[in-house]
């Protein structure tokens, strides 16, 4: 076992151990919120061709026009080159024909219907254009073979859209990590009132909206009993997990069991196991008893502490940075005077909940371990360095809601 590390110097090592997953090509439907691993193109010109941007005729020469044909969105092209005198009723977004040199719109046009459609062949239309009015021409908005949007780009709901319009139907992404969730504890319930004794599950409700707001996805969640038989069954029949969740976790999450109660078998069982413990337990207020192990088939597991705020301090401060590795997301970092009164630990790290202002970032108080209250107020988690002076310090930003 190795000994309580600092801060620091456990999410470097939480970010150093995790590698990006390997890029895959996906549907545009499945790519939602990954980042992408290559450029993405342009497959086709926008627009595809020369197109109507009003309806109205397109015209060729001088006017007046005689009404040679019609074509509408989405319709065949016209079949062969406007001669100078001519015009196409055109609707917009319609092909132009070749040889059209403007758009005259329905609502400039004279001796023409301005209802689409009506304009009978061979009728003759009035009007003054300007060259090359009305008209998109092929690739005005986004030339074929264009990069649109840069490698570690979010895909983004706009951003599927745009891929779509551009020819794409799949995408060659960063895959969401894959996250499986063991809650253990005989006292932790789901639902109600709990009885004397028992504690409602506060972590479990807030793990999934954490995960995918640091680029994971909860796969599923178990609840285990306490003891070591049924942690160490979970962990070392990965395939039969696999298999219950549907899909292969890349990262596993415990709830509870990572201190060092007579309850807390975490540990052991890892020992059991074989597994590589790399961070036990780091000097961090609160989130102490917090555990970070690679399991002999090379994936990586977090022990997150039961009490609710605990966990959360653990789950930014080991699980975010791995979700982050893993996607190949960069973090960001943002520092801030902190305005209001912070008592420093001589030895640890404070997370302190604060709410960001003009005067800099306030701490909110209520924040104690086994709360969620101040999180709940805050934006921010404020990183209180041992013996912390007055200095600006790192700001921890908190996933928000959508």
């Amino acid at each position: 076992m190795v000994e309580a590390i600092s801060w620091p110097s456990a999410r470097t090592l939480a970010a150093g151990a995790a590698c990006p997953l390997k890029p895959s090509s996906v549907p545009l439907a499945q790519a939602l919120g990954c980042r992408l691993a290559e450029p993405l193109r342009a497959l086709v010109a926008v627009p595809g061709v020369d197109v109507s941007a009003m309806d109205g005729y397109a015209v060729a020469g001088a006017g007046p026009w005689r009404v040679a044909g019609r074509v509408l969105a989405g319709g065949v092209p016209y079949g062969r080159v406007l001669d100078p005198g001519e015009a196409v009723e055109v609707a917009t977004g319609a092909p132009v024909p070749v040889g059209a040199e403007a758009v005259l719109a329905y609502e400039h046009a004279e001796g023409g219907s301005q209802v689409p459609g009506s304009q009978v062949p061979g009728s003759l239309v009035h009007g003054v254009v300007e060259p090359g009015k009305h008209i998109r021409r092929r690739g005005e908005d986004i030339p074929e073979g264009t990069v649109v949007l840069g490698a570690g780009a979010v895909v983004t709901p706009v951003a599927l859209g745009l891929a779509a319009g551009l020819g794409h139907d799949t995408l060659l992404v960063r895959p969401r990590p894959n996250v499986a969730v063991l809650v253990t504890g005989d006292e932790v319930v789901d639902d109600g009132l709990p009885a004397p004794g028992r504690v409602r599950d506060a972590i479990g409700p807030f793990l999934p909206g954490l995960v995918e707001w640091a680029g994971g996805r909860v796969a599923g969640r178990v609840r285990l009993p306490d003891g070591s038989a049924p942690l160490r069954a979970a962990l070392d029949g990965w395939p039969a997990l696999d298999a219950a969740m549907d899909t292969v976790a890349d990262v596993v999450v415990v709830c509870g069991a990572s201190s060092r109660g007579p309850a807390d078998h975490l540990r052991a069982v890892l020992a059991d196991l074989g597994a590589d413990v790399l961070v036990d337990g780091v000097a961090v207020r609160p989130g102490h008893p917090q555990l970070l192990a690679r399991l002999p088939d090379g994936r990586l597991l977090v022990g997150l502490p039961g009490n609710p705020y605990a966990a959360l301090a653990a789950a930014l401060t080991l699980l975010a940075p791995i979700l982050r590795e893993l996607t190949g997301t960069p973090a960001a970092r943002e520092t801030s005077a902190l305005a209001g009164a912070v008592r420093a630990h001589p030895h640890d790290t404070r997370l302190v909940p604060v709410r960001r202002s003009g005067r800099g970032a306030v701490p909110v108080g209520h924040d104690r371990p086994g709360s969620l209250w101040g999180a709940a107020l805050a934006d921010a988690l404020a990183v209180v360095p041992p013996g912390w002076a007055g200095e600006q310090v790192e700001l921890i930003e908190l996933p928000a809601g959508v």
